[in-house]
């Protein structure tokens, strides 16, 4: 769909000459044609692109998949156990076995928590597109 430069460099130097051949009367009128034209093709171009970066054109390769936020809320599991080794023992050095327990079933709410809020926001954010999800459109 993109159109090549010497296409675009054949037109210019058409428009020119048409408007060198026609005198200064049309030349304002021959430039706009071209420029209308230019336009078009841009606005072609864009349309092509876009849609080959939203994945519509069957030819188009989406590539490698990242994840949802690609930031903190995808790694915050494995955040929650690392700091769960030091808060263990912390716990259970100065409550024993029920404060141990109370440190666990504090990291397994806060991960609930985080994964019930990726969840909704995943469901959410599938509702406003119509299914399609915002990682699908890089």
């Amino acid at each position: 769909m993109p159109y090549p430069d010497s296409e675009l460099k054949k037109d210019l130097h058409a428009a020119v000459k048409t408007a060198e051949e026609l005198g200064p009367d049309y030349e304002s009128e021959v430039m706009d044609a071209f420029l209308g034209r230019l336009d078009s093709r841009l606005d072609s171009h864009i349309a092509f692109r876009v849609q080959r970066e939203l994945g519509r054109l069957p030819d188009a390769d989406p590539g490698p998949r990242r994840g949802r936020r690609g930031g903190f809320g995808s790694r915050f599991q494995y955040f929650s156990l690392a700091l769960a080794v030091p808060l263990s023992a912390i716990a259970g050095g100065m409550c024993g076995l029920p404060g141990l327990i109370t440190a666990w079933l504090g990291i397994a709410g806060v991960n609930a928590v985080q994964g019930y809020g990726e969840a909704s926001a995943r469901r959410r954010e599938e509702r406003l597109t119509g299914g399609r999800r915002a990682e699908d459109w890089v």
